[in-house]
């Protein structure tokens, strides 16, 4: 395997990425993908790929728009437009992703912080941004069509013409506690013996 790219102590115009890589001996992403387009040349040229991003999303008209925004319906409508702009892109992205995790079989059984399973969270990252922009703008909509009520105050007055409720009372029952010396009902009381309280234990007759 070939070594980084420069020399071990050598700290002159390098990054830390580097020098941390000097004194562990392992190789920075730089190395790796150097040495990865050079095992790939031959592959790309038998299936090419386009060389440059395509076509950059316009941000003048957005930024434009929502500079001159007043209400919040005007501020959706350039968010809309945003996501529906950009939503073909990442979906293509998504699918792309998760194409490139299953490559051979390899997301079966996979641990999860294993390349495959990274992958395959990327890709559902990459959806869950727009639907997460799509919920706040819900959220802010919702705010300023529907607010939900708030709850009343404890102590407040209702509402004019709505009569407050009265619980109705309940004449409250007392119990009647037994005569002292006698026990409770429902409760057991250990024997006394007949010696110690001084009764006569009766005979039944012959």
């Amino acid at each position: 395997m070939d070594r980084p790219d420069f020399e071990p102590y050598d700290n002159v115009g390098r990054t830390a990425e580097q020098i941390a890589a000097s004194y562990t001996g392992t190789a920075t992403r730089d190395d790796l993908r150097r040495w990865s387009r050079r095992d790939s040349k031959e592959f790309l040229a038998q299936h090419p790929l386009p060389g440059t991003p395509p076509p950059a999303l316009d941000p003048g008209p957005y930024i434009a728009a929502l500079a001159a925004a007043r209400t919040p319906a005007e501020v959706s409508a350039v968010t809309q437009h945003l996501l529906d702009a950009v939503f073909p892109t990442v979906r293509e992205v998504s699918h792309l992703l998760v194409d490139i995790a299953r490559w051979e079989g390899r997301h079966r059984s996979a641990a999860p912080d294993s390349p495959p399973k990274m992958l395959m969270t990327a890709a559902s990252r990459c959806l869950d941004a727009l639907a997460l922009a799509d919920q706040a703008d819900i959220r802010a909509l919702r705010d300023e069509y529907d607010p939900s009520p708030k709850p009343p105050q404890p102590g407040t007055e209702s509402a004019p013409g709505v009569p407050r409720l009265h619980r109705p009372h309940r004449p409250r029952q007392h119990r009647t506690a037994p005569p002292r010396g006698l026990p409770r009902e429902g409760r057991r009381t250990p024997a006394q013996p007949l010696a110690q309280s001084g009764e006569v234990p009766c005979t039944p007759p012959p």
